[in-house]
């Protein structure tokens, strides 16, 4: 599949670290895509469903399974779903989490759409809202062995964002319709590269200027980005890590560390774990020690 996430952005990378990126990459789109053990719909659109995978292991001190929701990447584009992050759910089911990973509209395709666009608004925000609200319903259906109490939001480059942002719905301005009137019952999140940091990514480039693409040009970035951004969407009072790797050439260690100090300057603690010689893919990639890292990241908030 291809890279669900490629850096488009002016100046290319050269030499090693390209080569390192190219190898990161086609690695962790080796893997078969993962068949779930069950998928549910959270509304009628056909990318408006959830993939459940059941614990196949132990995860913690033993009793009902956390749940994982997974929020996959590739700069909210249309030709890249679910499937290319389901061998890191599977990953993750071994493990013993119970894991809900997410579809949600993206870039439009056929007529109308390219597929290179990135993002819809404001489908691609609702899809993510209806998703998380009807969750515990869908968990208890579909893994009846899982402990919605313990929840643990994670997600990829663009899903990493949209982790960040759903945990902050309750800090949304009062007008946004995703609102929530107290924060969501989580134990934490697990951002994974995240395009965390509207203004640091769209200055940077990153993903081919996907973010200014996903808030509607340039008249929608200025518009949109106080509901979008997670970086103005703090404090959220949710435990929060992200993880990312230093040789990150399509979401740059910057803006990472650029959401961790907009958390201080809020008066919140965010986690930043930074990985040495690791790029944007290994973070999900089975087969990558960086993978075994990000597991126990979020076994350190579920259980």
């Amino acid at each position: 599949m291809p890279d669900a996430a490629a850096p488009q952005n002016a100046a290319a990378p050269a030499g090693d670290g390209a080569a390192r990126a190219a190898a990161e990459e086609k690695s962790a789109f080796s893997h078969p895509a993962a068949v779930p053990d069950a998928t549910a719909a959270y509304g009628g659109h056909p990318d408006q469903v959830i993939d459940f995978y059941a614990p196949r292991g132990t995860a913690g001190p033993g009793g009902p399974a956390p749940v994982v929701v997974v929020l996959h990447g590739g700069a909210w584009r249309a030709p890249y779903d679910r499937r290319h992050v389901s061998p890191f759910a599977a990953f993750l089911a071994r493990r013993g989490f119970a894991v809900a990973s997410v579809e949600y509209r993206r870039g439009a395709e056929g007529e109308g759409g390219d597929g290179r666009t990135a993002g819809r608004w404001p489908d691609t925000f609702d899809d993510v809202a209806a998703a998380l609200d009807a969750l515990p319903g869908l968990v208890r259906r579909c893994l009846p062995q899982a402990d919605t109490r313990r929840t643990v939001l994670t997600g990829h480059s663009a899903g990493g964002h949209l982790a960040l942002w759903a945990a902050a719905r309750h800090v949304l301005p009062e007008a946004a319709p995703w609102r929530t009137e107290g924060p969501p019952p989580l134990r934490g999140v697990v951002a994974l590269a995240p395009i965390a940091d509207f203004a640091l990514a769209d200055e940077l480039g990153v993903c081919g200027g996907a973010v200014r693409q996903l808030l509607g040009g340039d008249e929608g970035f200025a518009r949109h980005r106080p509901y979008a951004d997670p970086a103005l969407l703090l404090p959220t009072g949710i435990a929060t890590t992200l993880v990312q790797g230093r040789t990150d050439i399509d979401v740059p260690q910057a803006v990472a560390e650029s959401y961790a100090e907009a958390a201080a300057r809020a008066g919140e603690v965010v986690g930043v774990t930074l990985l040495e010689d690791v790029g944007h893919f290994p973070l999900i990639d089975p087969a990558a020690d960086a993978c075994a890292v990000v597991a126990e990241e979020i076994a350190q908030l579920a259980w």
